[in-house]
C-alpha cells in the first residue's frame, strides 16, 4: 500500500486559545467559571471537595514543598486515584514544580529506573496509602534513592505563610501563579518497562489540555452528567481523560481507589448515580457481573481504552443496564486519546473517528496487505521521551510525528480499525498472523471467558502461536470450526491451548502480555 495521510477536523477556534496557558491556570479558570463552592470532586470515602478546597490545599501544601524542592525541579506521585493525587499534582504545579507519575503497581526496581531517567529526589505519598496498601517494604526500598515526603506531615508544616498563600493564591492568580508556558512540560509519565527499563513521556501544558479540549469536542455530554473513575492516575487515560477533563470541564467525578474492587465499585455507580463510567473492557465485564440488576442503570456511557472491546461487553452493558459502550483508542504519547467512537455514533468494531486536530499516516508494513503503521501529529503529542540512557534529557520528536507502533486501517468515512500491534503479530511459515484475530475468534466461540494469544519459538516454523484462556475445558475443533466457516485461515487457530483460572492484569487495566507469554511458555516447557 502507499503512504496514506489523513487530517481529522480542526480543534476549534475556542479550543486552541484554552490550550495556550498551564493546568494550573486552567483549573483555576474552571473554578471561577463553574463557582468556588460546587462540589467537583468526591473522593474514595465519600468526602465531597468543591474547587475552592481543592485550590486552597493546593497553595498551602506549595510551601512546605517549596522549601525542600528546588525551582523547576521533577517531583515524584505515589499516591491511588483520589482527591490526594488531585490535590499532589496541583500542589507540584504551584510550587513551581514538575508532577512525574509513578506506577506503584510497577514493582522497585522500575520505580528505581523511573527516578533515575526523569530524574526525581522527591516523592510525594500518603501514610495512609501506603499502610492500607501494604506498601511499606516498597517504600523502604524506594527512600534509599528518593527523599519520601507524605502530605499528612506536609500538612503539619503549613505555616502561617503557607496559610496566606492558600487564601490570596485563588483569589489573586496573577500573583501567585507561576508563569508556566503552555509548552513547557506538565507532566512525566513512564512507559511500561516490559520492554527495557520504562521511558519517560513528556507531555506539555498544552498537549495535556488540548487533549481536554479535544475530548470535549469530539463527545457530547448533558448537563447533569456525573463521571466515575476507578483508574489509576499514574496512566495517562486516568489521569487526562477521566479526571482532568471534568475537572476542568465542571462535570462533578467520583475517584475510586483501586479499578480491582469490583462489588464496591458496581454498588458506588449505583449509589452515586454516576452518568460516565471510564473502564476498560476487562474490569467493565467485571463491574457488570458483580451488579446486582439494575445496579448500573445510572450510566449513560461507559468509556473503554487501552484494549479491546468485545461485541459481547456492549451487548451486555445495553441489554442489562442501556448504556451505551464507547470504545476509544489513545497512547501515553498522545496525552492519551487519539480516536473515539461518539455517542449516537457507534461502529462495532472500530476505535470510531481520529480526535479534532490530529494528522494521522498509515506506513506499509512488509507482510501485511490491509492497514498500515499509524504515525499522528497534532497538539496534544508529546514533547519527546526521556531515555534511561540520558537521564532529563527531552529526546523531541522528528518534525512532531510519533509511530505508534499500531497496524491499522481506515474506511472512507473516516473510521479507524485497530488490527493489532506489530509487536503482536507472529511471523509463521512466512506469514503474518495477528494475535488479535486469534483473540477475536476465540472470544466469538467462547465470548462468557478471557482469552489472550501469546508467541513462543518454534523450532521447525520459527515460531507459533498459543492461546491462553480461561475456559476450563476448551475444544480445538470448536475454535477450528468456526475460523472454517467464518472465512479465518486455519494458520490463526492456535494448535496448543492451555486453561488458567484467571488471566494476568496490569494494574492499569490491560492484558499483561508479559506474564501471559511466561505462561505460555511454562505450558510448552520453553521456560
Amino acid at each position: 500500500m502507499d503512504t496514506q495521510i489523513l487530517k481529522a477536523a480542526e480543534l476549534s477556534k475556542r479550543g486552541q486559545k484554552r490550550i495556550r496557558r498551564n493546568l494550573l491556570q486552567a483549573f483555576l479558570a474552571a473554578r471561577k467559571t463553574h463557582g468556588p463552592d460546587m462540589k467537583i470532586l468526591t473522593d474514595g470515602d465519600g468526602r465531597q471537595l468543591s474547587y475552592a478546597e481543592l485550590a486552597r490545599a493546593a497553595f498551602a501544601l506549595s510551601s512546605p514543598l517549596k522549601k525542600i524542592t528546588d525551582a523547576d525541579e521533577n517531583v515524584g506521585i505515589l499516591l491511588p486515584t483520589g482527591a490526594g493525587a488531585v490535590i499532589a499534582l496541583l500542589t507540584v504545579h504551584a510550587a513551581s514544580r514538575i508532577p512525574a507519575m509513578l506506577n506503584f503497581t510497577a514493582g522497585i526496581k522500575n520505580l528505581k529506573a523511573a527516578t533515575r531517567t526523569a530524574p526525581i529526589k522527591t516523592v510525594i505519598t500518603a501514610h495512609k496509602f501506603i499502610e492500607l496498601a501494604g506498601l511499606s517494604a516498597l517504600i523502604d526500598q524506594l527512600s534509599e534513592v528518593v527523599k519520601i515526603v507524605y502530605l499528612e506531615d506536609m500538612r503539619e508544616q503549613i505555616t502561617l505563610g503557607g496559610k496566606l498563600r492558600a487564601v490570596l493564591g485563588p483569589a489573586m492568580p496573577g500573583l501567585f501563579v507561576p508563569n508556566a508556558a503552555p509548552d513547557d512540560t506538565g507532566v512525566i509519565l513512564f512507559t511500561s518497562g516490559t520492554e527495557g527499563n520504562p521511558k519517560g513521556v513528556v507531555l506539555t501544558h498544552a498537549n495535556m489540555l488540548a487533549n481536554v479540549e479535544q475530548i470535549d469536542q469530539h463527545v457530547d455530554l448533558e448537563d447533569g452528567d456525573k463521571f466515575f473513575n476507578p483508574l489509576p492516575t499514574f496512566h495517562c487515560y486516568g489521569l487526562t481523560a477521566a479526571t482532568l477533563w471534568p475537572l476542568l470541564s465542571g462535570y462533578p467525578v467520583v475517584l475510586h481507589p483501586s479499578p480491582l474492587q469490583t462489588k464496591t465499585i458496581a454498588k458506588r455507580i449505583a449509589q452515586t448515580h454516576a452518568t460516565v463510567l471510564f473502564a476498560t473492557d476487562t474490569f467493565l465485564q467485571q463491574y457488570m457481573r458483580a451488579s446486582t440488576e439494575g445496579g448500573l442503570s445510572s450510566l449513560r456511557i461507559a468509556v473503554c481504552g487501552a484494549e479491546r472491546v468485545r461485541e459481547e461487553t456492549r451487548k451486555i452493558a445495553e441489554q442489562r443496564f442501556t448504556c451505551e459502550v464507547l470504545e476509544g483508542y489513545g497512547v501515553t504519547e498522545g496525552a492519551p486519546v487519539l480516536a473515539a467512537n461518539q455517542p449516537g455514533d457507534i461502529r462495532a468494531g472500530t476505535i470510531g473517528k481520529m480526535l479534532p486536530g490530529i494528522e494521522s499516516r498509515l506506513e506499509p508494513v512488509d507482510g501485511l496487505e490491509e492497514g498500515g503503521c499509524l504515525w499522528v501529529r497534532g497538539p496534544n503529542i508529546m514533547k519527546g521521551y526521556i531515555s534511561p540512557d540520558n537521564p532529563g534529557e527531552v529526546i523531541p520528536l522528528t518534525d512532531g510525528w510519533h509511530n505508534t507502533g499500531d497496524v491499522v486501517s481506515v474506511d472512507d468515512e473516516g473510521y479507524y480499525v485497530i488490527r493489532g500491534r506489530i509487536k503482536r503479530f507472529a511471523k509463521i511459515g512466512g506469514e503474518m498472523v495477528s494475535l488479535m484475530v486469534v483473540e477475536n475468534c476465540a472470544a466469538a466461540v467462547w465470548p462468557d471467558y478471557m482469552h489472550a494469544a501469546a508467541i513462543v519459538p518454534d523450532k521447525r516454523r520459527g515460531e507459533q502461536i498459543v492461546l491462553v484462556t480461561e475456559h476450563a475445558d476448551p475444544k480445538r475443533h470448536e475454535l477450528l470450526t468456526w475460523a472454517q466457516t467464518h472465512g479465518v485461515p486455519e494458520i490463526s487457530v492456535p494448535k496448543k491451548i492451555i486453561s488458567v483460572e484467571s488471566l494476568p492484569v496490569l494494574g492499569t487495566g490491560k492484558l499483561d502480555y508479559v506474564s501471559v507469554t511466561k505462561l505460555a511458555k511454562e505450558a510448552m516447557g520453553l521456560s
